[in-house]
Parts: structure tokens; sequence; C-alpha cells
């Protein structure tokens, strides 16, 4: 079983990790003050909160460092822009910093390629961090961006990968979490209101499935990482509570059980078993393909995607009709009101291992790509710097309460990740239990409740294992 798979792989990168804080990279670290002359004897521990060596938050873009050389091995998720828009990016900073070159290696099984390379000291320089990676685990991995305090000055949505006060992973963008939709489609369907709970989203996709040739809902089944996305609605989009995912979900009694009200976690994966069941999806979803799937929407030929706000630009680009394409909320709403979950997306994480130099040359890269790219804009995300200006894409999110989950209480914060390890659910982590709902509603061999019935056992015995108060 593939989460079997990546347990195992978990439990292997856990005792890597606790030497690689010792191996360290083979070659000589040195020093900067922010002049750009070497400081000697400065210390270098694998905390990665040298002495000497500057915080995100301090550095002055432009006129600190100007004459650094480093040389930057970046590896990241979005094999679709590494050759056209990345390298912009790359021209652009090097008009401030000429002898940094930076190199981006795109990889297709993102998340489960870089989570192995992790267990190695030398697996390049900057990363997008795969969530599989502990909280517990990142001080071997990465050096601290700085403090919650000192960072949060100027960025918000620090929490996925701040651990012990220290930030050591910073959002490239932050996505509000709702649908892609057809807007041309759902006006030929009749669908004349944006659904706000699942039994009005499954009428509208009855609609379309009876009044227009588009298929209402592509699962995107084939492509896997796709179907990670259901997991991202299950806390604040479906209960309204910012405490949902880091805290209650940890100490609550069988919390994937109907509710009975279309909310909570059952609510968010019932939708799709509902819809798969009554064929308001693709014939076979085995022959997805992600690719197409952006000029098939862009065209009418899909009525609705499930995905984050990050896919709004992918689906407007790939064809001549970029005004059809909008993005609603999940359908949910709770006692009255609708809610979006915020979150961040791949954040940028800086190798534990690198010379000084390479340290602060990726401090002003990462820097740069979060404040002057415009990066989160143009990908219709919500920018992680302070001020910054929403996209146009989220105009549909007016008046819907964006939730922010809220970190754990202190001496919590790896507790959900180890309560996921343990029950092998892989919740936001992996997709097979997601694509066992697809597989299940296709079959008809397990119902909705059968499935969140094992979830709930696994969930229960992960808890009692680990000793969790149940409140």
């Amino acid at each position: 079983m593939k989460s079997k798979k990546i347990i195992s792989l978990l439990l292997v990168l856990a005792i890597m990790l606790s030497l690689m804080a010792c191996k360290g990279k083979e070659e000589e670290k040195k020093s900067v003050d922010s002049s750009g002359s070497k400081v000697e004897n400065a210390d270098d521990n694998a905390g990665g909160a040298d002495e000497g060596l500057p915080t995100i938050d301090t550095l002055k873009l432009g006129t600190d460092y100007a004459d650094i050389t480093a040389d930057l091995k970046f590896l990241t998720h979005r094999t679709d822009i590494v050759d056209t828009r990345f390298q912009d990016y790359i021209a652009e900073f090097q008009k401030l910093y000429p002898n940094v070159t930076i190199t981006y290696e795109a990889i297709t099984d993102y998340a489960e390629d870089v989570t192995i390379r992790l267990t190695t000291g030398d697996w390049g320089d900057i990363c997008m961090i795969p969530t599989t990676v502990q909280k517990s685990e990142l001080p071997g991995i990465f050096i601290p961006f700085g403090t919650v305090e000192g960072v949060g000055v100027n960025y918000d949505y620090l929490n996925n990968f701040a651990y012990d006060n220290k930030v050591y992973g910073i959002p490239s963008t932050v996505n509000a979490q709702g649908i892609v939709y057809n807007k041309r489609i759902f006006e030929e369907a009749g669908v004349t209101d944006i659904p706000r709970t699942p039994d009005e989203y499954l009428d509208a996709l009855q609609k379309i499935k009876d009044n227009t040739d588009a298929i209402p809902m592509y699962t995107n089944f084939a492509a896997g990482w796709t179907m990670g996305a259901w997991d991202a609605y299950i806390a604040g989009s479906a209960t309204g509570d910012p405490d949902f995912m880091n805290n209650v979900i940890v100490h609550s009694k069988d919390p994937f059980a109907d509710r009975g009200d279309q909310t909570g976690p059952f609510a968010v994966y019932n939708t799709l078993y509902e819809a798969v069941a009554r064929g308001l999806i693709e014939d076979d979803p085995t022959t997805t393909d992600w690719e197409s799937c952006k000029g098939m929407i862009n065209r009418g030929e899909i009525g609705t995607l499930v995905l984050g706000s990050w896919a709004v630009t992918q689906m407007q680009g790939a064809g001549d009709n970029p005004d059809d394409i909008g993005y609603m909320p999940f359908p949910i709403t709770v006692n009255g009101k609708q809610y979006a979950s915020a979150g961040p997306d791949y954040c940028y994480g800086i190798n534990v291992n690198l010379s000084d130099d390479e340290k602060i040359a990726a401090l002003l890269y990462v820097k740069w790509l979060t404040e002057e790219s415009n990066f989160a804009y143009d990908e219709g995300g919500i920018p992680v710097a302070k001020g910054a200006q929403y996209p146009p894409t989220l105009a549909s999110f007016d008046g819907i309460e964006l939730v922010i989950d809220n970190p754990a209480p202190a001496g919590e914060e790896t507790l959900f990740n180890e309560v996921n390890t343990e029950s092998e659910l892989g919740i936001n982590m992996e997709n097979t239990h997601v694509q066992r709902v697809v597989e299940a509603a296709m079959d008809q061999n397990e119902t909705m409740n059968d499935i969140v019935a094992d979830w709930n056992a696994k969930w229960s015995a992960a808890q009692e294992a680990l000793n969790i108060e149940i409140r």
C-alpha cells in the first residue's frame, strides 16, 4: 500500500536526519558581515541560527552583500515555468546580485522524490519543503529565516513550518481553498447562483450534465497528487474553526463521522463520493490527464475542478477563454456563513549544510521572490508580504471569511503529524485515502460511512497509542 511505503519512508527520514545534523557539507564555512567581507572564526551550528549571519527580516535587498558570490540549485515542483518565468526571475535578481547564479531543477513527482533526497545533506540549496517533513526535523534540514516575531513583522502565514519560535519555511504564495469553474458552462446549464452547500453543488453538477456537453466535475484521479486537494477543505472551509486542524481534530473522538448538517470533514469527502456515485465525473477516472484538463476547462469541456486558487491562472492561460474561468468557495455553509481555508502553498526552505555565503545568497533570493517577484499575485494567490495587493481571481470571495489555521498549543506542535502518521491516514501528506473514496463510489463496494468508520477506528487507535486526551 502506498501510504505504508510513505510512512516507512518517513521513519527512514527521521533516522537519517539525526545523522545529518552532524554531517554538514564537506567544505569550509565562512561568515560574512553586511559589507560583504569575511568574518573569521564565526560560529557555525546545525540549526542555522549562525552568529554573524543575518535573518531575512534584517536584510536590505540591493544594498546588503552586493558583491556576494554563490552558485545555488533550487528544487521546484513548477515544471511548467522553470524555463520561462523562473529564468526571468533569475535575470532580474542578478541585476542586484550579478555574482549569484541560480539553477532550477524541476521535479515531476516532487513530494515523494524530494522527501527521499532530503535524507542526504547535498540535495540542493533551496527547495519547496514537502509536507512530509515533521516540524521536529526542521532544524536538522533547514536554516531558520528568523524568529516568528521578527519575520512576522513583514510576512503572514508562517505557522506551517515554524518550530521552537523559529521560522524554517517562507510560503511562496497562499491559497484560498475553493473550486475552479467555467462561468459560461454554469450559465448554459442554468446555474444562476454560486452553490453554498454540498447538495446545491451536486444539483449544479447535475444541471451541467443534463444541459451541456461538459464533464460536470473532473477528478484528476490519475495524477494522484491532485486528489490531495480535497484534504485542504476539511478544516476552516468545512468548520469555520481556525483551531480545528492543529488542536480540535487531534483530541476529537471520531472526527470524520457524519455531523448530519453538511459540515465538517465528512461533508467534504462525501461531496466527492456522491459526485462519483451519481456519474457526475469523467467516464473513466484512470484516464484523466492533468495537463490536458487546463485546456479542457478553458474550452468549456469541464465544468468544475476542485483545486486551490493557485490553479486559476493556469486554467486561464491554457486557451482563448480566460474570462470564462472563475473561482468560488467550497460549497459548505456553517450556521448561515461561508468560510474558506487560507494557507500556504509550498514554502521555501534553505539547506542547513551550506556555506555562510551560500546561506546569505539563498536568503536574499527568497526575500526577492517574496517581496519583489510578484509571484503570488501572478499565480492568483494571496501574497505573503503584508500589505501586498490581492489578485482579481479572488473577487468572488468577497464576504467570505478566510480562516487561517491557528498554531498548535505549546508542547503539541508535532501532535497532529504524529497522529496522522500513526493512523496511516496521511492527510495532506499522500493521496490514497482520497483515491479510495473515488474507487469505492465507482465500484459501490463501500459506502462513505464504511470508509469514515475505518478512518475513525485508525484515528482512535493512534490517539490511544500516543496517549492523547479525548475532549
